[in-house]
């Protein structure tokens, strides 16, 4: 796929799923701001991205769940590449407890960087396109909203990545006619930092999670498609893996 001229911003893009996004996105042409929390791990993904490409990739530490931050992110986009022809939201936070022993400051945590962290950004971003009649905005939602109810321990979560669905859902009819494309992904467990800090997970529970080049394939099927088509939807889930009792079950995430 040819992305050259084109310029995009990938949000929790220094490890995993943003960051093999990020590569995959660089080799075919892109212009890419990768924005992160954390100052070192996202240097650290600029300068390899930067060995393996001739596109421009700028770093911005960004913490989603802060308006300020994505209104730095969307300005500094602007100011280095002049537009912003593709949003990728990828960004995102974990607390898997049971409700009642959720602590209260990770509710407010998942609420505004998992929902209002995407829908911020996405206002921000969204006028210009409208302007130009132009743009694409993928979102990393979950596979878990697939299910209803939603997994056991997942309930803020999931029912947070439900309301962004429904939003993205909507979002779509309202942007078609502006020739804005709103995507939803929507994967399973995937292979990252987290499962593979997990102790004493069964070789069986392994070989169910996902590579994040399975998610990264999926962005770049949404990115391929003729201009009058859009992928509202595409799901991605590991096989054989039991909602009921997932394989990165509470006390396992706990104990890691």
């Amino acid at each position: 796929m040819d992305l050259k001229g084109k310029n995009v911003i990938i949000t929790g893009a220094s490890r995993g799923i943003g960051k093999a996004i990020a590569e995959k996105l660089a080799e075919n042409g892109a212009n890419i701001v990768i924005a992160a929390r954390g100052k070192e791990a996202l240097e650290k993904a600029v300068e390899e991205i930067k060995n393996v490409t001739k596109s421009k990739v700028i770093g911005v530490v960004t913490d989603v769940s802060r308006l300020e931050d994505l209104k730095n992110l969307y300005e500094t986009a602007k100011k280095q590449l002049g537009r912003v022809d593709i949003l990728i939201n990828n960004a995102g936070v974990s607390s898997q407890y049971p409700f009642d022993k959720q602590p209260l400051e990770d509710i407010e945590n998942l609420a505004h960087t998992n929902y209002l962290g995407y829908v911020r950004l996405i206002r921000l971003v969204i006028p210009e396109m409208i302007e130009r009649k132009e743009g694409s905005i993928i979102n990393m939602v979950s596979g878990s909203t697939l299910v209803d109810p939603v997994p056991k321990t997942f309930v803020t979560y999931s029912s947070l990545k439900v309301g962004l669905r429904a939003f993205l859902k909507g979002l779509f009819w309202e942007m078609r006619d502006y020739n804005i494309k709103i995507t939803s992904i929507l994967p399973g467990v995937v292979d990252t930092d987290l499962t593979g800090k997990l102790q004493n997970i069964a070789q069986e529970q392994i070989d169910r999670l996902m590579s994040a080049k399975t998610v990264v394939d999926m962005v770049m099927f949404a990115l391929s498609v003729p201009n009058n088509a859009c992928p509202l939807e595409l799901a991605v889930i590991n096989q054989q893996t039991p909602w009921t009792k997932p394989v990165i079950d509470y006390e396992q995430k706990q104990a890691r």
